[in-house]
C-alpha cells in the first residue's frame, strides 16, 4: 500500500468538502438575486448544509466502523458529488436548499472517515505527520472558499462553484477504491433513536428562529416548531441516558474541561459562521463590492488562520488552553463590535482592516484551544467520541449563529437599499461579538495546568495538562 496516496485521496476529499463550507459565501448575493430568494430561503441554502453534516456526522463514523471505512466514505464521496451536481442544476432555490442538505448527509460520511483512513493507513510514529498535513490542507481550503467562491462567481456563474466537484468526485471514487485499503472498526450499533432525536430538536430551534419573523413569535408556527425542538432535545437528553450505545455519552459533560471547551466552542463557531454569511455580502450589498474583490478583502479576516493558528497551537500546548481561548474569543468579539461601529456604506476599506485583523487573529486563537480543552479532558480511548461531540457542536453551533444573526438582521433592516441593509448588518454582527464575549466566559472554566506530581526518584518533575 502506498500510504500517500491514502493521504492525497482522503485530502482531496476533505478539501471539497471543507471548501462548499464556505465557498458560497461570496456567492449569496448573486444566488439571492438570481432566484429571488428571501432572507430565510438564503439562511436555509447555509443552513440546510451544516444542519445535516451536523446531525450525521458521528452516525457516519459508526456506519464506516461496522460496514468499512472505505465503503462509506465512497457512498459519502458519490452522494456530496451526485448532490453537487444538483445544486449547479438548481432551477429555484427550494431545489437548492434540497440539494444542500443532502450534500451535508454526504459530507458527513466522508469527513470522519477520511481521518479514519488515514490514521489506519500510517502507523502511530508517523500518523501526527500526515494528520497534520491532513488538517492545514483543510484549514487552507475554509480560508480559500470565499475567495474561490467570489473568484467563480464573477468569471463564470455562481453555479460553478458546485460544477468544480463533479470532476473531482470522479476523480477520486475510482481511485479510492483502486489505491485505498478497506478497514473496520468495531461493531458498535447505531443510535437511530438519538439520530432522530437530536435531528428533531436542531430542527425545531432553527425552524422556530428562522420563521420568528416572517411568522410572528406568537404564531402556531413558530410556537409550535420551538415546543417541539424544545422536547425532542429533552427527549434527547432522557434517551442517551438510557441508550446501550448512546451517540453522545453524557458522563463526558460532567468534566468542566469538556464541557467548558465544548460551550466555548459553539459560541465561536457561532459567532464566526454568522458573521461570515453577514460579511461577505456586506461587502457586495452594503459597498458593492464584486464578488472577487469581496473574497479578497475577507481574506484580513480568515487570512489570519494561516499566520496564526500554528503558533497559537503550539502555545496551547505549553501554557493550557484556557488562556488562549478566553483571550481569542475576547478579541474575536473585539473585533465584531468594532466592526458594528464603523461599518457604513461609504467606509474606506482601509478603515476595516484592523477591526478584522483582531477578530481573525481571536478566531486563531480560540480555534485550536478549544478543540484542544475537549480532547485533553478525557482519556486517550474516548478522543474519537470526544472529537465527534466537538465537531457537531462545532457545526450546530454554525446553524444557530446564521439564524440568531439573520433574525436579528431582519429586525434592524434589509434588503431594500443599502442603506437598510447596513442598518442590519451592523446589528448583526454586534450580536456576533456578543456570542464572541460569552465564549470567552465559558472558557474561563476550562482547568488551566498543572504540574503533575513529583515521581518517588529524583528526576524532575513534569509538567502535564490537567485530564
Amino acid at each position: 500500500m502506498n500510504r500517500k496516496w491514502v493521504l492525497g485521496l482522503t485530502s482531496a476529499a476533505s478539501v471539497m468538502v471543507a471548501l462548499d463550507a464556505t465557498v458560497v459565501t461570496t456567492a449569496l448575493s448573486r444566488i439571492r438575486l438570481d432566484l429571488g430568494t428571501s432572507i430565510e430561503q438564503l439562511e436555509w441554502t447555509v443552513n440546510a448544509y451544516s444542519l445535516s453534516f451536523a446531525v450525521l456526522l458521528m452516525t457516519g463514523a459508526v456506519l464506516g466502523d461496522r460496514f468499512g471505512r472505505r465503503l462509506v466514505f465512497m457512498t459519502g464521496l458519490a452522494l456530496f458529488t451526485a448532490a453537487s451536481v444538483a445544486c449547479a442544476l438548481a432551477p429555484g432555490v427550494g431545489w437548492l436548499i434540497a440539494a444542500r442538505a443532502v450534500q451535508g448527509a454526504g459530507a458527513a460520511l466522508v469527513m470522519p472517515l477520511a481521518m479514519a483512513l488515514l490514521s489506519a493507513a500510517y502507523p502511530p510514529p508517523e500518523r501526527p505527520k500526515a494528520l497534520g498535513l491532513f488538517a492545514g490542507l483543510t484549514g487552507l481550503a475554509v480560508v480559500a472558499g470565499p475567495v474561490v467562491g467570489g473568484a467563480v462567481t464573477q468569471g463564470l456563474a455562481w453555479q460553478w462553484i458546485f460544477w468544480l466537484n463533479l470532476p473531482i468526485g470522479l476523480a477520486v471514487v475510482p481511485l479510492v477504491l483502486r489505491r485505498v485499503p478497506e478497514s473496520r472498526g468495531g461493531a458498535a450499533a447505531v443510535d437511530t433513536g438519538g439520530l432522530v432525536l437530536v435531528t428533531g430538536a436542531a430542527l425545531g430551534l432553527v425552524w422556530g428562529l428562522v420563521r420568528s419573523h416572517g411568522a410572528g413569535w406568537a404564531s402556531a408556527e413558530v410556537t409550535g416548531a420551538l415546543a417541539a425542538g424544545v422536547l425532542c432535545a429533552v427527549a434527547f437528553v432522557a434517551w442517551q441516558r438510557a441508550a446501550r450505545h448512546p451517540m453522545v455519552p453524557l458522563a463526558l459533560f460532567r468534566l468542566p474541561g469538556f464541557a467548558a471547551g465544548n460551550a466555548a466552542g459553539v459560541f465561536l463557531y457561532a459567532s464566526l459562521y454568522g458573521s461570515l454569511f453577514f460579511t461577505a455580502q456586506y461587502f457586495q450589498t452594503g459597498r458593492g463590492d464584486t464578488p472577487l474583490g469581496a473574497g479578497l478583502h475577507l481574506l484580513a479576516w480568515t487570512g489570519a488562520v494561516t499566520v496564526v493558528a500554528p503558533p497559537a497551537g503550539r502555545l496551547t500546548q505549553r501554557i493550557g488552553a484556557r488562556p488562549p481561548a478566553a483571550l481569542g474569543l475576547a478579541l474575536q468579539a473585539a473585533g465584531m463590535g468594532w466592526l458594528a461601529l464603523v461599518c457604513t456604506p461609504s467606509v474606506p476599506y482601509e478603515q476595516l482592516i484592523a477591526p478584522m485583523l483582531v477578530a481573525g487573529t481571536g478566531v486563531s486563537m480560540a480555534m485550536p484551544a478549544a478543540q484542544t480543552a475537549v480532547l485533553n479532558a478525557v482519556q486517550p480511548e474516548q478522543i474519537g467520541k470526544a472529537s465527534g461531540v466537538f465537531n457537531t457542536g462545532r457545526q450546530l453551533g454554525g446553524v444557530f449563529g446564521v439564524a440568531v444573526l439573520a433574525l436579528v438582521f431582519s429586525k434592524a433592516g434589509g434588503y431594500a437599499d443599502t442603506a437598510a441593509f447596513t442598518d442590519g448588518f451592523t446589528a448583526a454582527i454586534a450580536v456576533s461579538g456578543a456570542l464572541s464575549l460569552a465564549g470567552a466566559l465559558a472558557a474561563l472554566f476550562v482547568p488551566g495546568r498543572r504540574p503533575a506530581p513529583a515521581p518517588a526518584t529524583h528526576a524532575p518533575p513534569v509538567v502535564t495538562s490537567q485530564r
